[in-house]
């Protein structure tokens, strides 16, 4: 496809998209972290354990993790209008249902199920910022929506607890949901694909083109590869790769952290009131934020001082892991300003070590780097099943220290993955790619 050169100039509506991308990462996460927020009122109402509560809190990474690549066929498949606003409003009423759960069967299922229907969903947003933006405002656009997990939650975290304290948890699960649901109509109405928006004009066209933006179907462009059980032996087989599969692990065990039993230590462990514990949940979700960014500013002035670019990202999710480990701290203050200094630490160095999926194009053999991306989102994920368990398990005795520390030592084995299984930065040698022969 060819664009004539234009003589107007350029709109910006790309910018709108992403807003409404941004939007829809917001109540993505909203609507995984509202269980946490519910969670005390939850479990004093159906007597739950913390080894259930542990276990409902991994319901949603469950199904989350292996609908990844069924979602991924859907994407190829239909159109961003179409598959956003059916998943929306379809996790939705899953979460507005959540309220109606009458035990652990039922919450356990509600849950699997806005995680299996949430599972498009950032497949769709890396197509729809494909097709929308250039090459060169990529990344950009991809820190823009991808914030809106930390900073959206942020400023909703005092919004939910207002919520369970005013309508109780019940009520917290169908309001959240209902906002969804009508999001998704939103995003049906307002959303096209570029050559099918009626505000664009030629000359942004011509921009997101030139600049290698897709302005057709991003599936469409480019032959695929054959998936051979001999690729994934492959990237199951090399130091580097796994450095970064068990970093990638490290850095969202502590998010799960903070997703899942984050509000229900403020209120149980440490005796905050839930509108207490909703304003001070917000401080760590502020310094996650701040973490990403500076994360980005601080390896670009690596680069423009000289320092090689994957040492630039490698330096940053070293110190980042490292800084998680602070949440150790916590185990030795009482007052909540304290306990929150530390978990704000902790928090911004998860945001710090964000930058980790730079590694997969880095690192990879340059034709298994798709094989090497699922294996290092399928581990990653496995944090979000694995931790909520697991911490329901340490704090079993009422005491929630070895969880703090179970999270600490998480960041300081996800650095040391980096400093001795990493080690230096260079693409690995590929065992299984075809020869290459001259003639």
């Amino acid at each position: 496809m060819h664009i004539d050169q234009p003589a107007t100039k350029p709109t910006r509506v790309r910018y709108n998209v992403l807003f409404l991308l941004f939007v829809n990462v917001v109540i993505n996460y909203m609507d995984r972290s509202n269980l946490a927020v519910a969670a005390t009122g939850i479990s004093k109402e159906f007597q739950f354990t913390p080894v259930q509560m542990g276990l409902i809190f991994s319901a949603f990474s469950w199904t989350y993790l292996l609908f990844q690549v069924p979602g991924g066929i859907l994407v190829k498949r239909f159109s961003p209008r179409l598959l956003y606003a059916i998943s929306l409003v379809s996790w939705s009423l899953a979460t507005v249902f959540q309220g109606f759960a009458k035990g652990f069967v039922s919450l356990f299922g509600l849950r699997m199920a806005t995680g299996a229907l949430e599972a498009p969903a950032f497949p769709i947003n890396n197509r729809v910022v494909s097709s929308w933006f250039p090459t060169q405002e990529r990344a950009s656009a991809i820190a823009v929506y991808t914030s809106g997990q930390f900073l959206g939650l942020a400023f909703l975290m005092p919004v939910l607890a207002k919520i369970q304290l005013e309508a109780g948890w019940k009520g917290l699960f169908v309001i959240t949901g209902l906002i969804g649901v009508l999001w998704g109509f939103v995003w049906y109405i307002f959303y096209r694909d570029p050559l099918q928006h009626k505000k664009v004009n030629k000359t942004e066209l011509q921009h997101i083109e030139e600049g290698g933006g897709l302005l057709d179907d991003p599936s469409t462009n480019g032959s695929k590869n054959k998936f051979r059980w001999e690729d994934l032996k492959e990237v199951l087989s090399h130091r580097k790769l796994w450095g970064i599969y068990l970093g990638q692990f490290a850095v969202n065990g502590a998010l799960w952290f903070f997703l899942t039993w984050f509000p229900k230590y403020l209120v149980d462990y440490r005796g905050l009131d839930f509108i207490q514990s909703g304003y001070w949940a917000s401080v760590p979700y502020l310094a996650a934020f701040t973490g990403v960014l500076c994360s980005g500013f601080l390896s670009d002035y690596l680069v423009r001082k000289g320092v090689p670019a994957a040492k630039a990202r490698k330096r940053p999710i070293i110190g980042g892991l490292l800084l998680s480990a602070s949440i150790i701290g916590a185990n030795y203050v009482h007052t909540p300003g304290l306990i929150i200094l530390f978990m704000s630490l902790s928090f911004f160095g998860v945001g710090f070590a964000s930058i980790t999926w730079i590694f997969v194009s880095t690192l990879a053999p340059k034709h298994l780097i798709d094989v090497t991306g699922g294996v290092f989102n399928f581990i990653g994920q496995l944090a979000g099943i694995i931790v909520p368990i697991a911490i329901g398990f340490l704090a079993s005795g009422g005491n929630f220290a070895p969880a703090l520390i179970f999270v600490a030592v998480l960041g300081g084995l996800g650095a040391c993955s980096y400093l001795f299984l990493v080690g230096n930065v260079e693409r690995v040698i590929s065992k299984t790619a075809a020869p290459v022969h001259n003639n």
